[in-house]
């Protein structure tokens, strides 16, 4: 394995493409990610993609998934969904966190996409972060997910779950979310960038759980260095 696809802790390699592969296999029982799961049902449009990634901040995936539905039924495009009034799209995914401010938010971005971009989100992460609320996590997974020009994404889409389970592991040593996205950033190989989110949101939801992490049944338990962890399964 070169050292593109390793990071060194104490002296030995992390083998983050084996680790990687084990968790794929570990999780596959368990629902995928919200927008993963959106994308696997056809929703896999960068618009689409970026209303979804709003909708699930602060949200679980278990909500976020059924009120996006809800409102792409109703309106998929950025002109159907400029369309509608404030008051029907928060009534559509009311089941959110923030659905007041998340309504208003999805409207602006889809009238902005008509207006400035005639009606087609660009596959840009400068364009994507010019809109108010949209941050790197949101844009990343956006271009990762929705864009097919290779290495689209220029970055990571890091979550609490990323940024617990990989500081957990040893990989990196961050104390924010922003921090562990610049670290994977510089040694996670890019062919994982997309999939590290796909696999560590149901990993950290269903094993490597905030507390008492489920570390007798891990599947790389052997690799971990387990920073933090007081307490366990």
């Amino acid at each position: 394995m070169d050292g593109g696809a390793a990071a060194e802790r104490g002296g030995r390699a992390f083998p983050i493409d084996e680790v990687l592969a084990r968790i794929e296999r570990a999780v596959a029982e368990y629902p995928k990610a919200a927008l993963f799961e959106l994308a696997e049902r056809g929703y896999a449009s960068a618009f689409e993609q970026l209303v979804a990634c709003i909708i699930s901040i602060r949200t679980r995936d278990e909500t976020t998934a059924p009120a996006a539905l809800r409102l792409f039924a109703e309106a998929r495009t950025p002109e159907a969904v400029a369309a509608l009034s404030e008051a029907r799209i928060d009534r559509l995914i009311g089941d959110c966190t923030f659905h007041e401010a998340k309504a208003g938010q999805i409207r602006a971005i889809a009238r902005s996409v008509v207006e400035e971009h005639g009606g087609t989100l660009p596959c840009s992460f400068e364009a994507l972060t010019a809109f108010r609320g949209v941050g790197p996590k949101c844009a990343n997974l956006v271009l990762g997910i929705a864009c097919d020009e290779p290495g689209a994404a220029t970055g990571i889409g890091v979550d609490v779950h990323v940024h617990r389970v990989t500081n957990r592991w040893g990989y990196v040593a961050e104390r924010t979310p922003e921090k562990t996205m610049e670290a994977l950033r510089a040694k996670l190989p890019r062919e994982h960038w997309v999939q590290i989110n796909a696999l560590l949101v149901p990993f950290g939801k269903h094993v490597c759980t905030g507390k008492r992490p489920r570390c007798s049944g891990c599947p790389v338990r052997d690799v971990c260095a387990q920073v933090g962890v007081t307490e366990h399964r």
